[in-house]
């Protein structure tokens, strides 16, 4: 699996996030200070409107899950996929064992 890289760095959605708070009186609703600074930094309305309302929620703002927990939970459904994975080929393992017991025992 490989890990995906952002286009864009942390300070970069940091800078591109506070320019949208100082000059949303600027424009006539905050969407269009959003996409005013999206043209300008070069992603699209809809992805600084994303990054605009996660840092919304890490700052308590808003509702929702903070980026450490939705990491967290990124981690966990992670760590649960694979214990998952791990406990079938346990139970195919261990069906196939039993089989081979059996018939071991049924040639004796």
């Amino acid at each position: 699996m490989t890990k995906h890289t952002p286009p864009f760095s942390p300070e970069v959605r940091e800078r591109a996030v506070r320019m949208v708070r100082e000059h949303q009186d600027e424009h006539g609703s905050p969407w269009a200070a959003m996409q005013s600074i999206a043209g300008k930094i070069g992603c699209s309305g809809e992805t600084l409107r994303n990054w605009v309302r996660q840092a919304e929620r890490d700052r308590d703002v808003r509702a929702g899950p903070t980026t450490d927990e939705r990491e967290r939970i990124k981690a966990l459904e992670r760590e649960n996929r694979e214990l998952w994975q791990a406990n079938e080929i346990l139970r195919k393992a261990s069906a196939y064992f039993a089989m081979v017991e059996l018939d071991r025992r049924s040639r004796s």
